[in-house]
């Protein structure tokens, strides 16, 4: 088998069984994955009662983008502030290597947009 070739999984959310097929090496990324929005969706059933599982799926889908959003926006600021700091001259000798993985990062992020 190689190493990308699909193997099938069967995950579990708000008590269906789905079949999908994922990369053998991110089997377990996908099981935690489904078990998150499993988590997402039954805290939004519970929420808004009378709810189908269409509209709670695309609530957790809005959510869970909105988070990735977040957390990436958050990754940047800390990043810059990071960066800031270190043009600042507030490094010591043990931040020189971590200053410059940090502008490694940035060069590889900017180069890939």
């Amino acid at each position: 088998m190689k190493p990308h070739d699909s193997v099938p999984l069967t995950v579990k959310i708000m008590g269906r069984e789905y079949q999908v097929a994922c990369p053998k090496e991110e089997r377990d990324l996908l099981l935690a994955s489904a078990r998150y929005l499993d988590d997402r969706m039954i805290a939004i059933r519970k929420r808004s009662a009378g709810l189908g599982i269409e509209r709670i799926a695309v609530m957790a889908a809005l959510n869970m983008a909105r988070e990735m959003h977040q957390a990436g926006q958050s990754s940047e600021a800390d990043l810059s502030q990071s960066v800031d700091f270190a043009l600042d001259g507030n490094l010591d000798d043990g931040d020189d290597d971590r200053a410059h993985q940090m502008q490694l990062r940035i060069d590889s992020e900017l180069e890939a947009d």
